[in-house]
């Protein structure tokens, strides 16, 4: 982290360096200009004024104006938004949720210091550090605030085991945050990778996986980038130089100020041969758009899904003095090709362009997608086309689902009806779940989500304000099993099993599975 901390700052001496040689004046002036202002509200103004505040509201005015993109962090915001992609925090490792005004263990992290003591899935913790916590309605920000803390100090729990009280001397350590959510193969000879974010850890992750699914016999990697917002550019830049060839252009960069800068794959990768899926959707964006880019301008692989997000534009933060930040767009990036992806955002539709793709057509055909003639681009080895101004088009469209109305499943998980249930049943079965179902195989194969269990959860939804609609209930039947079932498995085990319960209605890895078996991958790309 100092390291990190380090690199900001020579990279703001650098960047304001050269913006000081281009507008130093104008700079000077406008912020003399500024604390003039500042000064005689404080000196004058009729009413007692808030400056910071005032401060705060000017500098989010400012970056708004540039580009969706550039923010202010407030020093409160700034330690909890780096932890995802930092890739840890140091507190006492266990996953919790609060059941019935109780903070209960929903699951402990392996190796982590409560693991090390002795805490289990099922605890009740009653009190923090002498403070009671129990039946007192803390929020888990509350809860989070409590038990993380510096490295090597010490938090007093108490714990109610069944009708037991216990007392646990945590020492607060490392908690990794995992940013390769399951790895797991398909078949004997491909394998499936899950990245929810681009962290620090990413590539160590990526490549653990990879190495440990090559010696189960992988041969072809189904990469899920879905949902997949982002986050570190020099993650995404390691994993496209893990399965690109030896001096490929993984992506380039141009900006006023940073100049342009070129980035390329080396010989050292894992996944130089073999057969690459990607499947991405509306809501992959940034790094994500960088890996798809890469792997799609040198044919490399095939993107599968839906147009991606449509996020070109290089973010860098800066620390003011205060300890607060901004993260201000100091570049685009281009694909191999040449490509910008940024979509427009000027004007009010930026964030809700996703909504427009559904109004307009997009999500249910390929033939509604709009380009721009002007941005057409040629992969690099095959010469195919593709475009830029917004997004990475797939290579094979997956339609969304809309024969279906989720509407009364969505309310029921917007009121945690299902996760509240979830955490219940595996609350009262956790013994009897683990003698039935000794192995996650036997689990995913024999468990079945009862009539029953679909009754509880609605009378659950009716107290929390969901009246039971009977209409969009049946349809949604199937899906609510799979959740629940899904659910259930990641509380018994883990995120890995979660989503191999999840992946079996998986629309668009069905598709990317489809394209490697029925000759559709050497059809687009051989």
């Amino acid at each position: 982290m100092k390291r990190l901390f380090i690199g900001i700052i020579l990279c703001l001496g650098i960047c304001l360096t050269g913006f000081a040689q281009r507008n130093n004046n104008q700079a000077r002036e406008q912020s003399l200009k500024y604390q003039r202002l500042m000064a005689l509200i404080d000196a004058f103004y009729v009413d007692t004024v808030n400056l910071p505040k005032l401060t705060e509201e000017a500098i989010v005015k400012v970056l708004s104006d540039l580009d969706p993109h550039s923010v202010y962090i407030t020093k409160e915001e700034v330690e909890e938004m780096n932890e995802p992609l930092e890739g840890g925090f140091f507190g006492i490792g266990i996953q919790f949720t609060i059941y019935q005004d109780t903070l209960m263990v929903v699951s402990v992290v392996p190796g982590g210091p409560s693991e090390k003591v002795g805490l289990l899935a099922g605890d009740r913790i009653v009190s923090v550090d002498g403070e009671n916590i129990a039946g007192v309605k803390l929020t888990n920000t509350q809860v989070r605030k409590r038990l993380k803390g510096e490295k090597g100090t010490v938090v007093q729990v108490s714990v109610v085991r069944g009708s037991e009280p216990m007392d646990f001397r945590i020492v607060r350590g490392m908690i990794p945050l995992h940013s390769v959510d399951a790895a797991y193969m398909l078949d004997k000879t491909t394998g499936y990778i899950k990245i929810s974010r681009f962290a620090a850890n990413t590539i160590d992750e990526f490549e653990e996986a990879v190495k440990k699914m090559q010696a189960e016999g992988m041969k072809d990697l189904i990469l899920d980038l879905q949902a997949n917002v982002g986050g570190y550019m020099g993650a995404a830049i390691g994993i496209s130089d893990n399965v690109l060839g030896d001096k490929k252009m993984i992506v380039y960069t141009d900006g006023l100020s940073s100049g342009r800068r070129e980035e390329y794959s080396t010989s050292k990768g894992l996944l130089k041969d073999g057969r690459i899926v990607l499947l991405i959707d509306g809501n992959s964006a940034s790094a994500s758009e960088i890996v798809s880019g890469a792997v799609q301008d040198w044919d490399r692989g095939l993107i599968v899904g839906r147009r991606s997000f449509g996020k070109g534009l290089v973010q860098r933060q800066y620390p003011l003095t205060d300890g607060s930040m901004i993260r201000l767009t100091i570049a685009h990036y281009y694909t191999p090709s040449g490509r910008c992806i940024q979509k427009p955002y000027k004007g009010e539709d930026y964030r809700a362009e996703l909504y427009n793709r559904y109004e307009s057509g997009e999500l249910l055909s390929a033939d509604s997608i709009t380009v721009n003639d002007s941005l057409k681009y040629y992969t690099k080895l095959k010469k195919r086309i593709v475009y830029g101004g917004g997004g990475i088009i797939p290579d094979v469209f997956v339609p969304i689902d809309t024969n279906i109305n989720y509407s009364y499943f969505n309310r029921l998980n917007a009121k945690n009806v299902v996760g509240e249930f979830v955490v219940g049943y595996v609350d009262k079965n956790r013994e009897n779940l683990k003698k039935k179902y000794p192995t996650f195989e036997k689990f995913q194969k024999s468990f079945e989500v009862t009539p029953e269990m679909i009754d509880q959860i609605v009378k659950m939804g009716e107290k929390a304000g969901v009246p039971k609609d009977e209409k969009l209930l049946e349809p949604v039947i199937p899906a609510m099993k799979l959740s629940i079932k899904a659910l259930i498995a990641r509380d018994t085990w883990d995120m890995n099993e979660m989503y191999q319960i999840f992946n079996e209605d998986n629309k668009v890895l069905k598709e990317g599975y489809k394209a490697l078996k029925d000759g559709t991958y050497e059809r687009i790309l051989k």
